[in-house]
């Protein structure tokens, strides 16, 4: 089953709830982080979409991409809220992101995918990357 009827917006501003709600459905907000910090969340990133369901105008969906806009980008916080996924809306978002990055000539785009996820993005055309590990800089949580 597909959504045709939600909208995919590249914006430079949102609903502080909506976002901090989508973040929060993913496991990726701590309840001491500060909302006011998304308007420069979505202001840093080279490009963020949003997922709007269009009976509500409520965002149901994000992506963004990090980018110097020349050569790399990687498509970040990718998700859709779980009353919304098995319709294609994170489908949309990640090709609306890619779409923007090659229009811009970047041809590096990088993910890296949550536990399960791979077999979504590998059909998106993503392939894992022989010889390389993703690493993180471990800070105290």
């Amino acid at each position: 089953m597909t959504n045709q009827d939600t909208d995919i917006k590249f914006v430079d501003n949102w609903s502080k709830e909506d976002i901090a709600a989508l973040y929060k459905s993913a496991g990726w907000w701590k309840e001491s982080y500060d909302p006011s910090a998304i308007t420069q969340l979505i202001t840093g990133s080279f490009a963020f979409a949003v997922a709007v369901n269009p009976s509500s105008g409520k965002a149901i969906g994000m992506g963004r991409i990090i980018s110097d806009g020349v050569s790399d980008a990687y498509i970040q916080d990718l998700v859709v809220l779980s009353e919304y996924r098995g319709q294609g809306i994170g489908k949309q978002l990640v090709n609306a992101l890619l779409d923007r990055c090659l229009s811009k000539g970047m041809l590096w785009i990088g993910v890296i995918s949550e536990p399960g996820q791979d077999g979504f993005y590998s059909s998106l055309g993503f392939k894992t990357m022989d010889n390389h590990i993703p690493m993180r800089h471990q800070t105290e949580d």
